[in-house]
C-alpha cells in the first residue's frame, strides 16, 4: 500500500478496505462470559495507546473504550474532535474512544486494562491505578523498554503493584502505530506465563487486519521489544553518518545476536527472538521511517547533541533510557553487547558515532556464533 491510500484509509475508516479487514465479535462476547460486552480502559494517550483504543473501539463486541491520558490537551481533544493532536496527529478516533484525566474512573469497571505507559513511568502509573482495577480483569502491557531503576520488564513491574491474582500479558511485534490506525495488515505475539490467558488476549485484539499470535515466553517477547530499540538508534547513526546497505544489514544482524545472547543469559527462549517480538520488530525500528529511535539516531549520527535532538519531542524515544540499562544488564550477567555499549558511549560520554562505528570494526576477531 501506498501512503496515498493509508492516508485515504485513515481519513475513511468506515471505508471498503476498513470493512474488508473487519472481524466477527462472537469470540470476544463469548470471552466475556455472557455478560454483555466488554468494557476497556487504555491507560496512556501516546501514539501506540491512541491507536489500539482506535482499533478496540471499532471492533464489534466492546462496549466502551476509555482512554487515560496525563496530558490534559490529549483528553480535551480527543473528547472534543476525536483527534490526538499531540501523538496521532490527523487520526479521526472512533465515536467510541472516551478520554479522561481521572485515572481511577478510566479503569473501574474495566473487563481490559491495557498498560500503555512509557516503560519508565508504568510502577508510578499502575501503582495509582491498582485500587480501581477489579478482580479477574485482563491486564495487557503493551510498553517496550526497561524500567530505569530496578531494570525490570513492564510486566514485572504490573506483577509487583497490581494483585497476586492479576492475569497479566504482554504485546509486542512489528506495528507502528500510525499503520496500524490506517488498517494495513500487521501481524504481533501475546504471550502470558499460562497459554490461556495469551489467548484471551487473542480474542481481544485480532481483527481482520490485526492479526495476535499467541506464546509463553513472556520475559523474551518484553526483553526483545526492549533491546530492539538500542539497535534501532544505532541503525540510524549510520544512516546519518551516510553509510549504506552492507552495514546496515551487518548491524542488524550482530544486533539480533547479542539481544539473543541477554535474552537467553537471563531465561528466555531462543526461538522468541527469531519470532515477531524479536527479528520482526527489529527490522521495523531499524529500517523504518516511522520509528522515533531510527530517527533520533539519524539526527546524531549526523552531528547533533543528545540533549537538542531530544528537545521538543512530545513522544518518549524508548532506546535511550534502554541502551544504558542494557549495558548495566549484560555487565551483571555477564554477557557481551558490543553495540549497545557503543550506543551508550555515544549517547551519555559524548563519542563520536565514528568513534563508535571503528570501534566495533576493530574488536577482537571471533567465531560467528559466540556466548
Amino acid at each position: 500500500m501506498d501512503r496515498a491510500l493509508i492516508e485515504r484509509v485513515s481519513r475513511r475508516p468506515g471505508s471498503d478496505l476498513a470493512r474488508q479487514f473487519r472481524m466477527p465479535h462472537s469470540t470476544l462476547r463469548t470471552w466475556a462470559g455472557g455478560k454483555g460486552e466488554v468494557k476497556v480502559a487504555v491507560v496512556g494517550g501516546g501514539a501506540w495507546g491512541t491507536a489500539l483504543a482506535d482499533l478496540l473501539a471499532r471492533k464489534g463486541g466492546v462496549e466502551t473504550v476509555t482512554l487515560w491520558a496525563r496530558e490534559p490537551e490529549v483528553v480535551e481533544s480527543v473528547n472534543r474532535e476525536h483527534l490526538n493532536h499531540m501523538f496521532l496527529p490527523g487520526a479521526a478516533l472512533a465515536p467510541g474512544v472516551a478520554a479522561v484525566a481521572d485515572l481511577a474512573a478510566a479503569v473501574r469497571g474495566a473487563d481490559v486494562v491495557v498498560s500503555a505507559a512509557p516503560s519508565h513511568a508504568v510502577r508510578q502509573v499502575m501503582t495509582h491505578a491498582r485500587g480501581q482495577v477489579g478482580r479477574g480483569a485482563l491486564v495487557v502491557s503493551v510498553s517496550k523498554g526497561l524500567e530505569p531503576e530496578r531494570l525490570s520488564t513492564p510486566s514485572c513491574v504490573l506483577a509487583d503493584v497490581l494483585p497476586k491474582d492479576t492475569p497479566i500479558a504482554v504485546l509486542s511485534g512489528p506495528s507502528f502505530a500510525r499503520e496500524v490506525y490506517a488498517r494495513q495488515p500487521t501481524a504481533v505475539v501475546a504471550a502470558a506465563r499460562e497459554h490461556t490467558v495469551a489467548q484471551r488476549v487473542q480474542q481481544v485484539f485480532s481483527t481482520g487486519f490485526f492479526r495476535v499470535y499467541s506464546a509463553t515466553d513472556m520475559l523474551g517477547v518484553e526483553l526483545a521489544g526492549a533491546l530492539k530499540n538500542v539497535i534501532a538508534l544505532a541503525a540510524g547513526i549510520l544512516e546519518g553518518l551516510g553509510m549504506g546497505h552492507n552495514t546496515r544489514a551487518a548491524l542488524i544482524t550482530r544486533g539480533l545476536a547479542e539481544i539473543t545472547r541477554l535474552g537467553v543469559a537471563l531465561g528466555a527462549e531462543p526461538s522468541t527472538f527469531a519470532g515477531l517480538a524479536g527479528m520482526g520488530d527489529l527490522i521495523l525500528t531499524a529500517t523504518g521511517p516511522l520509528s522515533r529511535n531510527h530517527q533520533l539516531g539519524v539526527e546524531l549520527g549526523e552531528g547533533k547533541r543528545l540533549e537538542d535532538a531530544l528537545a521538543g519531542r512530545a513522544a518518549v524515544v524508548e532506546g535511550v533510557n534502554t541502551a544504558r540499562s542494557a549495558v548495566t544488564l549484560a555487565e551483571r550477567h555477564g554477557v557481551e553487547l558490543p553495540i549497545a555499549r557503543e550506543v551508550a558511549e555515544v549517547l551519555f560520554n559524548h563519542k563520536s558515532p565514528s568513534e563508535a562505528v571503528f570501534a566495533l570494526m576493530e574488536r577482537e576477531l571471533k567465531p560467528e556464533h559466540w556466548r
